[in-house]
């Protein structure tokens, strides 16, 4: 119990046979991988792929951050799009607070709630800043414009 956040990468996948070659592959691959021949349908042969591309265990203020900065400021457990110009976002908000700590909880606040994980901005508060910086960093260097990002909390 407690708060799980996780940062989904998605992309649509073309299995028609305008598709580019290498595409209509991938497309078979992946109902081959799932057994998906049972239930995809042959006149509209396209898949989604969706795959964690990040996850934070009781990082409330990167939560927090999430709830003010892409669910419009309600915390409903429901998945939302972020933009790569958030993530951009949230990632200079970290380097801003590990640059200056003492401008973390106007910054990047902790945000309370039901098993959130601690409140003080201790070694814990700043790994996690460390930590998204790292994974934000890689998604942005390696994810292609093809993939879209959704950020989803449960708790």
């Amino acid at each position: 119990m407690g708060l799980d956040m996780y940062l989904k990468a998605k992309t649509f996948v073309s299995g028609y046979s305008w598709a580019e070659s290498d595409e209509q592959e991938t497309y078979k691959a992946i109902v081959d991988a799932v057994s998906g021949n049972m239930v995809a349908d042959s006149e509209t042969p396209t898949a989604e792929v969706a795959l964690t591309a990040a996850y934070w265990r009781k990082a409330n203020a990167i939560h927090g951050w999430f709830v003010r900065n892409v669910q419009d400021g309600v915390d409903e457990c429901k998945e939302h799009y972020v933009s790569r110009d958030k993530l951009i976002e949230l990632q200079e908000a970290c380097i801003a607070v590990l640059a200056e700590p003492d401008k973390a909880s106007e910054l990047l606040p902790v945000e309370q709630g039901f098993f959130f994980g601690t409140y003080e901005y201790d070694e814990w508060y700043f790994s996690y800043l460390r930590d998204t910086i790292d994974m934000i960093g890689k998604l942005l260097k390696t994810a292609n414009n093809e993939w879209e990002f959704y950020y989803r909390s449960s708790w």
